[in-house]
Protein backbone atom coordinates (compact mmCIF):
# COMPACT_ATOMS: atom_id res chain seq x y z
CA UNK A 1 0.00 0.00 0.00
CA UNK A 2 0.95 3.53 -0.52
CA UNK A 3 1.31 5.79 2.29
CA UNK A 4 -1.83 7.69 1.18
CA UNK A 5 -3.92 4.03 1.29
CA UNK A 6 -2.10 2.74 4.76
CA UNK A 7 -3.09 6.72 6.36
CA UNK A 8 -6.61 5.24 5.05
CA UNK A 9 -6.32 2.24 6.41
CA UNK A 10 -5.16 2.87 10.40
CA UNK A 11 -7.69 5.07 10.51
CA UNK A 12 -10.30 2.99 9.65
CA UNK A 13 -9.04 0.57 12.14
CA UNK A 14 -9.03 2.80 14.87
CA UNK A 15 -12.13 3.53 14.53
CA UNK A 16 -13.22 0.17 14.02
CA UNK A 17 -11.05 -0.97 16.96
CA UNK A 18 -11.60 2.00 19.55
CA UNK A 19 -8.06 2.43 19.34
CA UNK A 20 -5.66 5.49 20.14
CA UNK A 21 -2.23 6.03 18.41
CA UNK A 22 0.01 7.60 20.92
CA UNK A 23 3.60 9.08 19.37
CA UNK A 24 6.67 10.12 21.15
CA UNK A 25 8.61 13.42 19.67
CA UNK A 26 11.54 11.23 18.19
CA UNK A 27 9.09 9.49 15.99
CA UNK A 28 9.36 9.83 12.20
CA UNK A 29 7.31 12.73 10.28
CA UNK A 30 4.81 10.07 8.94
CA UNK A 31 4.12 8.18 12.49
CA UNK A 32 3.82 11.92 14.43
CA UNK A 33 0.98 13.09 11.65
CA UNK A 34 -1.20 10.02 11.91
CA UNK A 35 -0.86 9.91 15.99
CA UNK A 36 -3.83 10.92 18.59
CA UNK A 37 -1.25 12.60 20.87
CA UNK A 38 2.71 13.51 20.11
CA UNK A 39 4.79 14.14 23.65
CA UNK A 40 7.31 13.47 25.70
CA UNK A 41 7.51 10.54 28.13
CA UNK A 42 5.56 12.47 30.79
CA UNK A 43 2.81 13.45 28.75
CA UNK A 44 2.62 10.20 26.80
CA UNK A 45 2.29 8.30 30.45
CA UNK A 46 -0.94 10.46 31.28
CA UNK A 47 -2.21 9.99 27.95
CA UNK A 48 -2.15 6.69 28.84
CA UNK A 49 -3.59 7.02 32.15
CA UNK A 50 -6.57 8.92 30.75
CA UNK A 51 -7.81 7.52 27.93
CA UNK A 52 -11.20 5.72 27.40
CA UNK A 53 -9.83 3.82 24.29
CA UNK A 54 -9.47 -0.48 24.71
CA UNK A 55 -6.33 -0.67 22.50
CA UNK A 56 -3.26 1.36 22.96
CA UNK A 57 -1.02 1.36 19.98
CA UNK A 58 2.35 3.21 21.09
CA UNK A 59 4.24 4.91 18.70
CA UNK A 60 7.85 4.90 21.10
CA UNK A 61 9.95 2.13 22.59
CA UNK A 62 9.76 -0.42 24.78
CA UNK A 63 9.94 0.88 28.53
CA UNK A 64 7.31 3.67 27.38
CA UNK A 65 4.65 0.90 25.75
CA UNK A 66 5.59 -0.76 29.46
CA UNK A 67 5.22 1.91 31.02
CA UNK A 68 1.52 2.52 29.03
CA UNK A 69 0.59 -1.17 30.24
CA UNK A 70 1.27 -0.96 34.20
CA UNK A 71 -0.79 2.68 33.90
CA UNK A 72 -3.56 0.94 32.44
CA UNK A 73 -3.79 -2.53 32.77
CA UNK A 74 -7.24 -3.36 31.49
CA UNK A 75 -6.00 -2.05 28.01
CA UNK A 76 -4.30 -3.51 24.97
CA UNK A 77 -1.00 -1.88 25.04
CA UNK A 78 0.81 -2.53 21.17
CA UNK A 79 4.43 -1.30 19.97
CA UNK A 80 4.67 -1.84 16.05
CA UNK A 81 8.12 -2.80 16.37
CA UNK A 82 9.66 -5.23 19.55
CA UNK A 83 13.02 -4.76 18.20
CA UNK A 84 12.35 -0.57 19.29
CA UNK A 85 14.48 -0.64 22.73
CA UNK A 86 16.47 1.51 24.78
CA UNK A 87 20.43 2.03 25.39
CA UNK A 88 19.95 4.11 28.20
CA UNK A 89 16.86 1.94 29.84
CA UNK A 90 19.76 -1.02 29.27
CA UNK A 91 22.25 0.46 31.21
CA UNK A 92 20.88 -1.11 34.73
CA UNK A 93 18.75 -4.09 35.40
CA UNK A 94 16.67 -4.73 38.40
CA UNK A 95 20.06 -7.11 40.15
CA UNK A 96 21.99 -3.97 40.02
CA UNK A 97 19.74 -1.49 41.63
CA UNK A 98 18.94 -3.95 44.26
CA UNK A 99 22.73 -4.37 44.98
CA UNK A 100 23.04 -0.47 44.97
CA UNK A 101 20.63 -0.69 47.03
CA UNK A 102 21.63 -2.68 49.50
CA UNK A 103 25.14 -0.88 49.46
CA UNK A 104 22.77 2.23 50.71
CA UNK A 105 19.99 1.19 52.88
CA UNK A 106 17.41 3.37 53.81
CA UNK A 107 18.32 5.67 50.40
CA UNK A 108 15.45 6.95 48.44
CA UNK A 109 15.18 5.58 44.85
CA UNK A 110 14.25 7.78 42.15
CA UNK A 111 14.68 6.00 38.32
CA UNK A 112 14.38 7.95 35.38
CA UNK A 113 11.27 6.57 33.31
CA UNK A 114 13.61 5.63 31.15
CA UNK A 115 13.73 1.96 32.52
CA UNK A 116 12.06 -1.70 32.76
CA UNK A 117 9.13 -2.12 34.66
CA UNK A 118 11.57 -4.58 36.54
CA UNK A 119 13.84 -1.91 37.43
CA UNK A 120 10.63 0.48 38.12
CA UNK A 121 9.56 -2.11 41.11
CA UNK A 122 12.25 -1.67 43.03
CA UNK A 123 12.35 2.06 42.74
CA UNK A 124 10.64 4.93 45.12
CA UNK A 125 10.08 7.75 42.57
CA UNK A 126 9.91 7.77 38.83
CA UNK A 127 10.86 10.88 37.21
CA UNK A 128 11.18 12.62 33.67
CA UNK A 129 13.24 15.06 32.32
CA UNK A 130 9.84 17.58 32.62
CA UNK A 131 9.36 16.58 35.99
CA UNK A 132 13.07 15.28 37.69
CA UNK A 133 13.30 18.87 39.73
CA UNK A 134 10.20 18.33 41.37
CA UNK A 135 10.48 14.94 42.14
CA UNK A 136 14.02 15.71 43.70
CA UNK A 137 12.79 18.93 45.47
CA UNK A 138 9.51 16.37 47.00
CA UNK A 139 11.91 14.46 48.96
CA UNK A 140 13.51 15.71 52.17
CA UNK A 141 16.57 17.33 52.00
CA UNK A 142 18.63 14.95 54.65
CA UNK A 143 17.26 11.76 52.73
CA UNK A 144 20.38 9.82 50.72
CA UNK A 145 19.30 9.66 47.16
CA UNK A 146 20.13 7.10 44.09
CA UNK A 147 19.37 8.57 41.05
CA UNK A 148 19.67 6.72 37.67
CA UNK A 149 20.31 5.60 35.46
CA UNK A 150 21.04 8.91 33.54
CA UNK A 151 24.56 10.51 34.78
CA UNK A 152 24.04 13.85 32.70
CA UNK A 153 20.52 14.47 33.89
CA UNK A 154 21.82 13.59 37.44
CA UNK A 155 24.35 15.53 37.07
CA UNK A 156 22.33 18.67 36.02
CA UNK A 157 19.88 17.73 38.94
CA UNK A 158 22.22 17.52 41.24
CA UNK A 159 23.74 20.94 40.20
CA UNK A 160 20.45 22.80 40.10
CA UNK A 161 19.27 21.75 43.75
CA UNK A 162 23.09 21.48 45.24
CA UNK A 163 21.86 17.93 46.80
CA UNK A 164 25.22 16.71 48.72
CA UNK A 165 23.85 13.22 49.05
CA UNK A 166 22.87 11.60 45.61
CA UNK A 167 24.42 9.35 44.06
CA UNK A 168 24.32 8.90 40.36
CA UNK A 169 24.08 5.69 38.42
CA UNK A 170 26.94 6.09 35.17
CA UNK A 171 24.26 5.41 32.11
CA UNK A 172 22.79 7.77 29.29
CA UNK A 173 21.51 7.73 26.04
CA UNK A 174 24.06 6.90 23.09
CA UNK A 175 21.94 9.56 21.21
CA UNK A 176 22.39 12.55 23.63
CA UNK A 177 25.65 11.22 24.99
CA UNK A 178 27.31 12.38 21.81
CA UNK A 179 26.15 15.82 21.70
CA UNK A 180 29.02 17.32 23.59
CA UNK A 181 30.70 20.83 23.81
CA UNK A 182 31.94 20.83 20.75
CA UNK A 183 29.01 20.89 18.70
CA UNK A 184 27.23 23.49 20.57
CA UNK A 185 30.10 25.81 20.74
CA UNK A 186 30.41 25.60 16.62
CA UNK A 187 26.81 26.10 16.13
CA UNK A 188 26.18 29.32 18.70
CA UNK A 189 28.98 30.59 16.77
CA UNK A 190 27.42 29.78 13.26
CA UNK A 191 23.94 31.05 14.29
CA UNK A 192 24.73 33.94 17.48
CA UNK A 193 21.10 34.99 17.28
CA UNK A 194 19.33 31.69 17.88
CA UNK A 195 18.19 30.56 21.37
CA UNK A 196 20.14 27.35 22.17
CA UNK A 197 17.28 24.40 23.65
CA UNK A 198 19.07 21.30 25.24
CA UNK A 199 18.00 18.21 26.59
CA UNK A 200 18.89 17.13 30.33
CA UNK A 201 19.99 14.08 28.94
CA UNK A 202 22.51 15.56 26.37
CA UNK A 203 26.66 15.47 27.43
CA UNK A 204 26.71 19.12 26.72
CA UNK A 205 23.71 20.32 29.57
CA UNK A 206 26.09 19.80 32.99
CA UNK A 207 29.17 21.91 31.29
CA UNK A 208 26.84 24.16 30.16
CA UNK A 209 25.03 24.66 33.72
CA UNK A 210 28.39 25.05 34.78
CA UNK A 211 29.61 27.61 32.16
CA UNK A 212 26.05 29.59 33.19
CA UNK A 213 26.94 29.80 36.25
CA UNK A 214 30.17 30.83 36.31
CA UNK A 215 31.46 31.66 33.16
CA UNK A 216 28.44 32.92 31.25
CA UNK A 217 29.04 31.81 27.82
CA UNK A 218 25.82 29.89 27.94
CA UNK A 219 23.55 32.35 28.50
CA UNK A 220 21.48 32.07 25.32
CA UNK A 221 20.79 28.20 26.59
CA UNK A 222 17.63 26.19 27.85
CA UNK A 223 17.62 23.25 29.37
CA UNK A 224 14.45 21.20 29.04
CA UNK A 225 12.56 18.63 28.48
CA UNK A 226 10.75 17.82 24.89
CA UNK A 227 7.60 18.97 26.00
CA UNK A 228 9.18 21.93 27.70
CA UNK A 229 11.07 22.85 24.47
CA UNK A 230 7.84 22.50 21.95
CA UNK A 231 6.18 25.11 24.49
CA UNK A 232 9.23 27.30 25.13
CA UNK A 233 9.56 27.35 21.33
CA UNK A 234 5.59 28.73 20.74
CA UNK A 235 5.75 31.17 23.25
CA UNK A 236 9.20 32.66 22.29
CA UNK A 237 10.34 36.19 19.69
CA UNK A 238 13.06 34.44 18.49
CA UNK A 239 13.35 33.26 14.90
CA UNK A 240 15.79 30.88 15.07
CA UNK A 241 16.82 28.04 17.72
CA UNK A 242 19.36 25.48 17.86
CA UNK A 243 17.84 22.29 19.46
CA UNK A 244 20.09 19.92 21.24
CA UNK A 245 18.40 16.30 21.47
CA UNK A 246 17.20 13.69 19.36
CA UNK A 247 16.55 15.22 15.17
CA UNK A 248 12.74 13.77 15.38
CA UNK A 249 11.69 16.86 17.32
CA UNK A 250 12.32 19.33 14.58
CA UNK A 251 9.47 18.05 12.06
CA UNK A 252 6.94 19.06 15.14
CA UNK A 253 8.74 22.18 15.68
CA UNK A 254 8.49 22.88 12.24
CA UNK A 255 4.91 22.18 11.51
CA UNK A 256 3.46 23.57 14.94
CA UNK A 257 5.78 27.48 14.21
CA UNK A 258 6.29 27.51 10.43
CA UNK A 259 7.73 30.94 9.93
CA UNK A 260 10.48 29.91 12.66
CA UNK A 261 13.82 27.93 11.83
CA UNK A 262 15.20 24.74 13.58
CA UNK A 263 19.02 24.05 13.60
CA UNK A 264 20.11 20.47 15.08
CA UNK A 265 23.43 20.65 17.20
CA UNK A 266 24.34 17.60 15.86
CA UNK A 267 22.60 16.25 12.49
CA UNK A 268 23.70 12.77 13.32
CA UNK A 269 21.75 12.84 16.60
CA UNK A 270 19.11 10.01 15.55
CA UNK A 271 17.76 7.37 17.50
CA UNK A 272 17.68 4.02 15.18
CA UNK A 273 14.99 2.51 18.00
CA UNK A 274 12.81 5.32 17.17
CA UNK A 275 12.69 5.11 13.62
CA UNK A 276 12.15 1.87 13.29
CA UNK A 277 8.33 2.36 13.49
CA UNK A 278 6.29 3.40 10.57
CA UNK A 279 2.82 3.57 9.37
CA UNK A 280 3.47 0.32 7.64
CA UNK A 281 3.81 -1.41 10.87
CA UNK A 282 1.37 0.45 12.49
CA UNK A 283 -0.97 -0.96 9.95
CA UNK A 284 0.14 -4.11 11.32
CA UNK A 285 -0.10 -3.80 14.67
CA UNK A 286 -3.92 -2.59 14.40
CA UNK A 287 -4.74 -5.18 11.86
CA UNK A 288 -2.81 -8.26 13.71
CA UNK A 289 -3.20 -7.09 16.96
CA UNK A 290 0.25 -7.01 17.13
CA UNK A 291 3.07 -7.07 19.17
CA UNK A 292 1.03 -6.96 22.69
CA UNK A 293 3.01 -5.66 25.56
CA UNK A 294 1.69 -6.67 28.70
CA UNK A 295 3.55 -6.57 32.32
CA UNK A 296 2.80 -9.31 34.61
CA UNK A 297 0.10 -8.32 37.50
CA UNK A 298 2.49 -9.06 40.41
CA UNK A 299 5.22 -6.77 38.93
CA UNK A 300 2.87 -4.32 37.75
CA UNK A 301 1.66 -3.59 41.07
CA UNK A 302 4.93 -2.43 41.87
CA UNK A 303 6.17 -0.86 39.14
CA UNK A 304 2.49 1.16 39.59
CA UNK A 305 3.68 2.88 42.68
CA UNK A 306 6.70 5.32 41.41
CA UNK A 307 4.93 5.97 38.32
CA UNK A 308 1.65 6.54 40.53
CA UNK A 309 3.75 9.47 42.67
CA UNK A 310 5.39 10.79 39.77
CA UNK A 311 2.42 11.56 38.34
CA UNK A 312 1.04 13.14 41.33
CA UNK A 313 4.02 15.12 41.45
CA UNK A 314 3.33 16.88 38.26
Amino acid sequence: MTNEELVLRINELREQKNAIILAHNYQIPEVQDIADYIGDSLGLARKAAQTDAEIIVFCGVHFMAETASVISPDKKVLIPDLEAGCSLADTITAEQLCAWKAAHPGAVVVMYVNTTAEVKAETDYCCTSSNALDVINSIPKDKEILFGPDKFLGSYIELMTGRENMHIWDGACHVHEKIGDLNLGEKQKEHPEAEILIHPECGCSTSCMLNSAFYHDCKDAHIYSTGGMIDFVKKSEAEEFVVATETGILHRMKKENPTKRFIPANEESVCEFMKKINLQKVYEALEYDQFEVKVPEELAQRAIKPIERMLAIG
